[in-house]
């Protein structure tokens, strides 16, 4: 049989296991839940040996379910949410939530109890935040290890390994402590264009001197797609592979989405793509380094060795429209979602894109990535009324999903104020089975919108990632190249620019509204 390639893809709610072959069709596909621990506001855990363990029973039941044989599988690579790991000097698990033991060992991506850590980074006025935008998000390695170091620092002396989520699986599967360029520059503040990538006065400047005595971390990172050697005998029997089977350097889910549906194209600076789902990611690359404030990076190699990567994006999108129906009292399941929009739809048809007009939404609720760079900011909301109908709900969610495009916009607008010359955007993940934004995204913007057919972009991304590891092809560009699926295109109505025009004025307002209300306060 033909060599299969395995990529392994951590959500911030599941473990996704696809099968590919080389030309990057997706063979099978398996899904399983990992828990989540919520103590307070802001603080979000997870524990890493239960998501190795659903990450191994989701491989399991996707090779079964491709009736593949196990010796047949010869890469695999691993993506995972920017999550942060902590294990002591032997590997064992150490707990940083302020309850709940030692099991509660990872710090997930969107924890925003370090906001005040993340302050003081900002205030040291370092020259690597030249590297993620000028503001240190919360959501990024290092104040996360300062709130522990400060808040919990019994915990912090016993920590020996620190990992991003994607590194902590690459090292369960093949023993390497080797991390992956695409964490360590995105995260991690590692400077991978400089021949000395770490920068230990930015450590000392923030109290974490001795992050190198408690973290395992390498000199130099891996590129993406380096092969880290063969899975161990245990990691094999777990995942139901073989020895045989390379492992791969892993990089972020959202990095892996942008290698599925950018990675093997020429222009390159023309196409962003936005990994959409519970939060919305977008990517730009490029061949020459375009940092400005308020976007993350440029990272150099990120993603493709000899490229810069520009990154920005919203903290909430699906999580918000998921949080307006809890508003109203409802289940955000799948249900209710397609119930909601087939409402939106009709009330559409009677009263066209002028549809809740005067109700305009602010989509801060978890802060602004991007383009302000600003984790307090906060949501808003004009033009509420007393109705609390179903066809109340039906609008807001409207206008909510008018707002979360908007925001992309916006992005978008900085992007290509800053060297890019970005005319399409490539949308992979959740929001494409949401007929609303996937027509605004091309609407509210002006771009062509284009919609992978593979399936699964962050897994094939990470299927790139595993082929170049088996050396199927000479080089990570070369199988990105080589196992790009097609797309479908959706071109923006002309007819709806001047309403979201109009819009998007609003938008502005709102943000600069807000702005001068915080002053006054």
């Amino acid at each position: 049989m033909a060599p299969v390639l395995a990529a392994i893809d951590i959500g911030t709610g599941s473990a996704r296991a696809g099968l590919f072959d080389p030309s990057g069709r997706l063979l099978a596909r398996a899904e399983r839940p990992i828990a989540m621990n919520q103590a307070g506001p802001g603080h979000y855990e997870q524990d890493s040996e239960n998501i190795w363990v659903a990450a191994c029973e989701a491989m399991r039941a996707a090779r079964q379910s491709a009736a593949v044989a196990e010796e047949d599988v010869v890469g695999i690579s691993f993506d995972a949410t920017c999550s942060t790991v902590f294990r002591g000097h032997n590997g064992e698990q150490v707990g940083v939530a302020k309850q709940g033991g030692e099991r509660w060992d990872t710090i997930v991506w969107m924890d925003h109890r370090a906001l005040a850590e993340a302050d003081e980074c900002t205030a040291t006025g370092h020259r690597v935040l030249g590297h993620v935008g000028g503001v240190m998000s919360p959501e990024m390695a290092t104040p996360k290890l300062m709130w522990v170091k400060r808040h919990l620092p019994d915990a912090w002396a016993r920590t020996g390994q620190l990992f991003d989520l994607a590194d902590f699986l690459t090292f369960k599967a093949s023993g390497s402590l080797a991390r992956s360029q695409c964490t360590l520059t995105a995260k991690w503040t590692f400077l991978a264009h400089e021949e000395t990538g770490w920068q230990p006065d930015f450590f000392e400047a923030v109290g974490l001197a001795d992050i190198f005595e408690h973290g395992s971390l390498p000199d130099r990172a891996s590129a993406v797609g380096s092969d880290l050697g063969p899975l161990t005998e245990e990691a094999a029997a777990a995942l139901g592979l073989s020895t045989n089977c390379r492992v791969g350097a892993g990089l972020i889910d959202a990095f892996a989405g942008a290698l599925g549906v950018i990675g093997g194209l020429g222009d390159i600076d023309r196409h962003l793509a936005l990994i959409a789902g519970t939060s919305s990611c977008v990517m730009a690359m490029s061949a020459e380094p375009c940092g400005f404030a308020g976007v993350w990076g440029p990272y150099f190699g990120a993603a493709l060795p000899g490229l810069w990567l520009s990154e920005g994006g919203q903290s909430a999108t699906g999580a918000l429209l998921d949080h307006i129906i809890r508003w109203h009292g409802g289940e955000p399941d799948a249900a209710t979602h397609k119930r909601i929009v087939e409402r939106v739809m009709a009330l559409r048809a009677e009263e066209g894109l002028d549809l809740a007009s005067r109700l305009h939404v602010l989509p801060d609720f978890h802060g602004n990535r991007s383009p302000l760079a600003d984790p307090h900011a906060l949501g808003v909301i004009s033009g509420l009324t007393l109705d609390s109908s179903f066809d109340s709900l039906a609008r807001l969610y409207w206008r909510t999903a008018v707002a979360i495009a908007l925001g992309v916009r916006h992005v978008l607008e900085a992007l290509n104020a800053n060297g890019y010359v970005i005319d399409t955007l490539h949308v992979t993940g959740g929001h494409t089975r949401n007929p609303l934004l996937m027509e605004l995204y091309a609407d509210a913007t002006g771009c062509a919108v284009q919609e992978s057919e593979s399936g699964d972009a962050v897994l094939l991304g990470t299927a790139m990632s595993a082929a170049a590891a088996a050396g199927l092809y000479p080089s990570l560009a070369e199988a990105c190249a080589a196992m790009r699926q097609p797309g479908r295109e959706r071109r923006p109505n002309p007819a709806a620019r001047s309403r979201f025009d109009r819009d998007y004025r609003v938008f502005l307002e709102m943000h600069r509204q807000r702005q001068a209300l915080d002053a006054l306060i």
